[in-house]
This record gives C-alpha cells, structure tokens and sequence, in this order.
C-alpha cells in the first residue's frame, strides 16, 4: 500500500464460495437478479408444481444476491431434505447455508454448516463433493486469519478435485490459495497461483473466474505500489461483476480503488469509491464490510480534517467490530485535536502539577522558617523550568530529524524504483554498490523481436500525437506481458519491440515462457483490430523469437541502459524479419527447447541475409499438457 492502509488485510476476497449445486461449480454463479425474484414469486405464491418445489428451493438458495434470504432458503431446503431422505440435497442445503453464513460474517456457524456438509460427503464416498468442502472450509479459516488451516484444506481439497480431474474448481482452489498467500503478504507466491488459475480459467471460458482473477491480480499491483495496473484491473473486475451481481467482491474492491486514490492524494475520488462500497455492503448486510468501508471513510475524512464525520464513521465501524481494542479507538476519536491544541493542554497540566509541588515546599519553608531554604527552593524552580524548556527543544529537534529522515528515506525508495525501471534488479544493485557493471555471458537465453507491418507507411499519415498515442498504447500492454511471465524487457526502436527471457537469473523454462507471451501479444494485437473506439491506429505484427547465448551489460555513464548482444540476437531479429503478419517465427535452437509443449508448423531452409540457411518454423498452438505442467504446481514448465 502507499500509506497506511484504512482497512484490515482479513477483509480480502475469497474468490467464491463453493456450494456444490446441481451444477457443482466452485464459483457461485449469480443469476440475473430479474430471474432470482421470478423465482422468488412462483415459491412465495406456491405457483410450482410438487416436483419442482426441491429444484426452487435449491436454486434460491445458491443463487438469491440477498445472504439474508439465501440462508432463509438453504434452511428451508434442508428441512425437506431430511423429510425425503435425500443425502444429496442434504449436502447441498448445508453447503448452500454456510456461504449464506459466510457472507454475514456469520464465520463459527459457517464452519459448523461446511462440517456437517464434509461429514455426509465421506459417508457417500464422493470424493468430488469433499474436495467442494475443503476449498469452502479453507475459505472461512483464510478470512478469520487462520492461516495454518486454511493452506491445510485448500491443498487437501485441491488435491481431491486434482483427482477427479475437475478443472474448473482446481482452477477456483488455486486462485483461493493464492488469496491465502496474499493475506500473508507473500505477493509473488500469490501472483503465481493467479497467473496459473487465470490459464485455466481463459482455457475454460470462465468470465467469473478471469473477472476474480483480474481484481485480485490487482490486490498485489495495489500492494506493491503499481498503481496504474492496480487500478485498470480492479476497474475491469468490478465491470464484469456489476454484470453478475457478486456484490461481497465489489465491496471489497471498491475499498481498495479508495486506497490507490487516497495513496494519490486524490481524497475527494477515494470517498467516492468508499461511500459506494459503504452503500452496497448495507444493501446486502455484509458486515465485514460495512466495518472496513466505515472504518476507510473515517481515516479518509481525519486526513481531511472533518473530525465529526471521521468520529461518526468510526463509531459505525466499532459497532460492527465490537472488541476491546475499537472501544478504545473511539474514546481516542472523541478526544480528536490539533497538535496544538494537545500541547497546550499538555502544558497547563504540567505547570498546575509543578505549582502544587511549589506549594508543598513553599509550605514546608514557611514551617521552618528557614530563608536559605525558599531560595533553594526558588533556585529548584527555575531549573525545573530550563530542564522542561531543554526536553521541549530536544522534542522538536527529534521530530525535525525523524521528519527529515522520512523523506529522505522516501527520496531514496523513489530513486531505486526509478533504477529498477531501467535495469534489472540484480544489475541495479551492482551498479549501486560498485558504480559499474561488468558484463556477463549467458549460455541459454531467449530472444523476441516484434515489428509493425508498414509502419512508415501509416505513421506517414497520422498525426504525431497519434502516432505516439498507438505506440504507447501497442507496447504499454507488450509491457504488461513480459512482466507477467518475468522476462525482461530490453529495449524499443521506432516499431520495434526487443525482451529477453532467462536473464539476469538464469532459468529453464524461459523458451516456454516467452512463447506464451509471444502469443499474447499476437492475440492483442488482432483483437485491438476489432476495438472501434480508441483512438488509435491499427497494425498488424510481425514475430521472431531465438535462444542461445548472449552477453548483457551496461552501457553509458549518464543515462544508463541494459543491453545484449551476440549472434543468438542477431538470428531473432532474422526471425522477425523473415515471418509474416500474424505469426510466429522461431529459429531451431527455439523448437527443440519447446517442441513438446506447443504445436510447430516446419517452414523449411530460408535463406537469411548475413546468416545463410536456417531452419525456421511457425509455433501454431499450444498442447494440453502446457496447462496440466501449470496445474501440478511446477514453477519452471520442462
């Protein structure tokens, strides 16, 4: 976060709730709200058959937006279940009463419901359902900051599911446990769990699981001050869920746009967002919620000096919070003043003390009637003074220094992030530490160029302002890209477009990897071709990719930059310029490291321009298996 942050990590979104219905999804699927109150209006006005009245209620309760009524209906689901014998509606009644539960904050209870679900699941020997159970179970224990547990039943549960190949709700448990690891501040942890689930979500067509995806990817963005990414895949995610009416995960995510506003400075817009989470958390009675958003708005309105509203959100926030340690918040809040005015109660206290001790000897003087002795005491009183004088200058010199500190400490972290922003980290240390960098040589490293299809052509045509608008537009997305498989990008000339992958740390599956990007970047490209729009130009693009060894080093004394060169980058720039729009252009260094993951298409012997003949071939898709290496955790694909 940039500052301290107004609401408690505890609050962070679980990615669904697994509820196990007749469609058995990990995600809770929201019904359009239309459809929920038709629903709702045959049960009430008993216009249903007595063969439907199970299907209804089912479908109320695991789809009904109000957790209120959802639990209304999941009780009474159970009830008839248990007069009909049905295990299984049995099952998903409890299921869909603990994510009612859950969603009120309701936590002991929720967990009782999830039990008594997991223990008629091992009575049946469904395995699927106890591997349903563990997530939902794992989800309760991450909220209540159980950590322990919750990893515990997330890989228990994953490992059920893995068993019975269910793919989609794998892909929920690894997203859940990636939240898990984001509680714990473990951020590259839990961006790999949602890299990892988000392919198999976009491989299954999933919009809740990319839409839970996107805003938690955020969540890290957020916490490790990227704001601009934070804040374009929050806003995506709550998109998407304002259309499926998962309104707990809104609430959430709109607390934390409040947080990337209000870290710039922007308090006016980070109320906005906090008012509307507010809003939407009362609607539906979630608690937790209403809590943080209150507890968000009186922080916000503190720092704007409104010190009445700020204590009036603050009591809201504690009468959701109720424990010892926000009793006594409150009582601080109703004590609210300015520095000044603190200090200068502060002194009328001290000096009404040091008067009533100058009483007690004055009166002791007058007893003895010892003259030397009230000079004495005189003499006392003035050094008393000096010495609080002397502590109130030190005071004030010790909070300069510690405010100086602050800000050249803040300075420091801006100068670093901008090194960072040039070179690799591990090279930027170097240089910080020795004032150079010698170069090293790499003995497995993948290179990728891009180039636009007559690009001076078309820039001939536009406008400066639009030409750099589409380039910035084109290659700010390259960049989110490479930094999303942790390659590295090199540099850009004019159209073109240069990353590198297993460098500055060297690595197995950077091949893969870089393939993987690379068809991304295609992907963008064509599907910005159909963005009417944007005010932008459209290309199309041309790929080559290489891997072999190269050297990489610093070069310039002012204004640095990370470069590598060798023949392996000279073969990947042939690549490029040897492909066709739209395609995929790997030399055979490439294919052998990555032929068993992706589908090739073998171009033949081309004839290259200062090179000879190389072999060349068209990467064409990518093979299952890519997905499963993801799915059963290893961190390199080989």
């Amino acid at each position: 976060m940039k500052f301290n942050s107004p609401f408690p990590l505890a609050t962070t979104i679980k990615t669904c709730v697994l509820i196990g219905c007749l469609c058995i999804s990990a995600i809770c699927f929201s019904q359009e709200k239309s459809e929920s109150l038709l629903l709702e209006h045959r049960y009430v006005n008993n216009n249903y058959s007595k063969s439907e009245k199970l299907t209804l209620l089912n479908e109320l309760a695991q789809n009904h937006p109000d957790p209120q009524k959802k639990l209304h209906y999941s009780l009474e689901l159970i009830k008839n279940a248990k007069l009909l014998d049905s295990s299984k509606l049995l099952f998903q009644g409890y299921m869909h009463k603990g994510a009612s539960l859950r969603l009120k904050s309701d936590f002991t209870q929720a967990l009782e419901s999830y039990f008594e679900a997991a223990k008629i699941a091992s009575k049946n020997k469904n395995q699927r359902d106890l591997g349903l159970v563990n997530i939902s179970i794992a989800d309760v224990y991450s909220i209540t900051s159980n950590h322990e547990n919750a990893v515990k039943y997330y890989k228990t549960g994953m490992d059920l599911l893995k068993k019975e190949n269910d793919l989609e709700n794998y892909a929920n448990g690894l997203s859940n446990l990636g939240d898990e690891y984001f509680n714990k501040k473990e951020y590259d942890l839990a961006m790999e769990c949602f890299m990892e689930s988000g392919l198999i979500f976009r491989k299954i067509n999933s919009l809740e699981g990319n839409a839970f995806v996107l805003g938690n990817m955020g969540m890290v963005y957020a916490e490790k001050g990227k704001d601009d990414l934070a804040e374009a895949n929050i806003n995506e995610a709550i998109r998407i869920m304002e259309n499926l009416e998962l309104y707990y995960p809104i609430s959430v995510y709109l607390t934390y746009m409040s947080d990337i506003y209000a870290s710039k400075n922007n308090r006016k817009a980070a109320i906005a967002y906090s008012k509307r989470s507010l809003d939407l958390a009362t609607k539906y009675s979630l608690k937790e919620q209403i809590s943080d958003a209150n507890l968000q708005l009186s922080k916000l309105y503190e720092l704007n000096g409104d010190y009445q509203k700020s204590l009036s959100h603050f009591k809201e926030h504690s009468t959701f919070k109720d424990s010892i340690a926000n009793i006594e918040k409150v009582q601080k809040m109703a004590d609210v003043r300015t520095e000044f005015e603190v200090s200068k109660k502060q002194t009328e206290v001290d000096l009404l003390t040091q008067q009533q001790k100058t009483q007690n000897i004055q009166v002791a003087l007058l007893n003895q009637q010892n003259k030397n002795k009230q000079n004495i005491v005189i003499a006392t009183i003035i050094a008393l003074f000096l010495i609080v004088m002397l502590a109130f200058g030190l005071f004030r010199r010790n909070k300069y220094i510690s405010k100086t500190k602050l800000i050249i400490e803040e300075e420091k972290l801006r100068s670093d992030n901008l090194l960072l922003n040039i070179l690799p980290e591990e090279t930027a240390q170097e240089l910080k530490l020795n004032g150079k960098v010698e170069a090293k040589r790499f003995d497995s490293v993948t290179v990728l160029f891009t180039d636009f299809k007559n690009f001076t052509t078309y820039s001939e045509n536009l406008t400066p302002e639009k030409l750099v608008k589409s380039v910035d537009y084109y290659f700010s997305k390259f960049d989110t890209i490479i930094e999303k498989y942790k390659l590295e990008k090199i540099k850009t000339a004019g159209d073109s477009y240069m990353c590198a992958g297993g460098l500055p740390f060297p690595t197995k599956d950077h091949a893969i990897k870089m393939t993987l990007a690379a068809f991304e970047i295609v992907q963008f490209v064509k599907d910005s071709k159909n963005l009417k729009d944007l005010d932008i130009a459209h290309f199309d693009i041309r790929v080559g990719i290489n891997t072999g060894p190269v050297v990489a080093g610093v070069v310039g004394t002012k204004k640095f930059a990370y470069d590598i060169w060798g023949d392996t980058v000279n073969v990947a720039s042939r690549m490029e310029s040897n492909s066709i729009p739209g395609k995929i252009n790997i030399a055979e260094n490439t294919y052998q490291l990555i032929k068993d993951a992706f589908e090739c298409e073998y171009r033949g012997e081309i004839d290259v321009k200062n090179k000879g003949v190389l072999k060349m071939y068209f990467v064409k898709s990518i093979k299952e298996k890519t997905f499963y290496a993801f799915m059963n955790g290893q961190k390199e694909v080989v």
